[in-house]
């Protein structure tokens, strides 16, 4: 296995587990709230511009 396959098995196990994470915790706080699962428009918004900020930070790691 080489280094290219080696990195993106790790980056999809990372994201599976850290999805995993993401959707237990709804599944707390819905149940917290007595509510169903629900995500409002503004928090999807918040959560993909996180993301891409995440990705971006990642993407220029190795900058100097």
């Amino acid at each position: 296995m080489n280094d290219r396959n080696k990195t993106l098995a790790a980056g999809a196990f990372l994201g599976a587990v850290t999805g995993l994470i993401a959707a237990m915790m709804l599944h707390r706080r819905a149940e917290k709230q007595g509510t169903e699962i629900s995500i409002s428009t503004g928090e999807g918004l918040r959560i993909g511009l996180l993301v891409m900020g995440l990705l971006r930070s990642i993407s220029t790691l190795d900058d100097n």
